[in-house]
């Protein structure tokens, strides 16, 4: 199939997006209210969130049709964001105490 051939998504596409995107929130919100997970639920979460984002990035924004470019560019930006989220996440819980 060519780039000319790829047909934007229907009305019933974004209707079945966000209806994932509602189920994804209801899980995230159930996920908060269960306490035995601890540490566990912060990655959980950002899993979470990040597919979500995902799937926002890719049908509402229109990056699945779009040239793969503006995928990749997209994208490595979200990663370098987590990755520096989590090294300060890092380097302050584990300079707690110590000061």
């Amino acid at each position: 199939m060519s780039k000319e051939e790829i047909h934007h998504p229907t009305a019933k596409q974004y209707f079945r997006i966000a209806m994932v995107l509602s189920v994804i929130t209801a899980i995230e919100v159930a996920i908060f209210y269960l306490e035995f997970l601890g540490y566990w639920m912060v990655p959980i979460l950002v899993v979470l969130s990040t597919g979500k984002f995902a799937l926002v990035a890719m049908y509402y924004m229109h990056l699945r049709y779009d040239h793969k470019l503006f995928t990749y560019l997209f994208v490595s930006g979200v990663v370098l964001a987590t990755v520096v989220i989590f090294a300060i996440i890092s380097l302050f819980s584990f300079g707690i105490g110590r000061w």
